[in-house]
C-alpha cells in the first residue's frame, strides 16, 4: 500500500472548502439541498471523511486520540469514543508494532539507556527533539514495517521509511536522509523506544553526535 500517494489523493472536506473559499456550513447547506441528506448523517459523513484524511496523513499511525485532538484544533466539538466509533465503521486503526520479547541484557548496558525527554514533549524549537518509531501495517501477504521521525516540536512526521524487515540497515539512511532534508546535522535529543534496531552498534554510529533518549517502559 502506498500509504503516502493515498494521503494525497485524499485531501479532506475541510482543506477542499478552504481552497475553493466556501465555509464548512456552506458546504453543509449545499450538500442537504443536493442530496436531501439530514444534517446530522452529513455531520456525520463529512467528519468521517476529516478522520480519514488525518489517518491517512499520518501514515496510518494516529489512533481515535490523536484524530480527535487534530479534530478539536481544526475546530470541531466530538468526543473521542464517538471518532473511535467512526473510524471502526470505516475500517480503519492506529497500526502498532508488536512488542517482542528481549534477550537478556548486561545491567550496566541498561543503565546507558536514560529516558533525557522524561515525559516533557514540548521543545521551545524545532529540531530540538526528534522520535523514532516503527510500527507495522498489515499487507495482503504479512507486514511491511514503517520507520517515521517526528518533530515533537511541531508533531509533524519528517521523514519516513517502509521496509520488510526490522533491520537496522532500513534505519540508517532514513536519518542520514532526515537529516539532510532538514539542513542539520544533528537534532538535540533523539527519543526511541529500546529496540534492537535503535539499541544496536550501527545506529549509534550514526547517531553519535546526537543525545539518545529511550522509552524505560519498552524494557522495563
Amino acid at each position: 500500500m502506498d500509504v503516502q500517494h493515498a494521503s494525497e489523493s485524499h485531501p479532506s472536506i475541510n482543506g477542499m472548502c478552504n481552497y475553493v473559499g466556501i465555509s464548512r456550513s456552506g458546504y453543509y447547506q449545499r450538500e442537504i439541498r443536493r442530496n436531501h441528506q439530514s444534517p446530522r448523517k452529513l455531520r456525520k459523513k463529512f467528519i468521517q471523511g476529516e478522520i480519514k484524511a488525518i489517518w491517512l496523513k499520518s501514515l496510518c499511525i494516529y489512533g481515535a486520540g490523536k484524530i480527535t485532538q487534530e479534530l478539536r484544533s481544526k475546530g470541531y466539538k466530538i468526543a473521542e469514543r464517538t471518532v473511535g466509533k467512526y473510524m471502526r465503521e470505516l475500517g480503519i486503526h492506529a497500526v502498532y508494532l508488536t512488542p517482542w520479547t528481549t534477550t537478556t541484557r548486561n545491567s550496566k548496558f541498561d543503565k546507558q539507556l536514560i529516558n533525557i525527554l522524561d515525559e516533557q514533549f514540548n521543545p521551545l524549537r524545532p529540531n530540538a527533539v526528534w522520535c523514532i518509531d516503527t510500527t507495522y501495517i498489515p499487507v495482503h501477504d504479512g507486514f511491511v514495517y514503517l520507520t517515521s521521525i517526528m518533530d515533537l516540536y511541531s508533531r509533524r512526521i519528517i521523514g519516513w521509511d517502509l521496509s520488510e524487515t526490522l533491520e537496522v540497515s532500513n534505519v540508517i539512511p532514513l536519518i542520514e536522509k532526515t537529516k539532510h532534508s532538514r539542513h542539520i546535522s544533528k537534532p538535540l535529543i533523539m527519543h526511541s523506544d529500546c529496540g534492537s534496531q535503535f539499541t544496536s552498534e550501527a545506529y549509534n554510529q550514526v547517531t553519535a553526535n546526537m543525545t539518545l533518549s529511550y522509552s524505560k517502559k519498552a524494557y522495563s
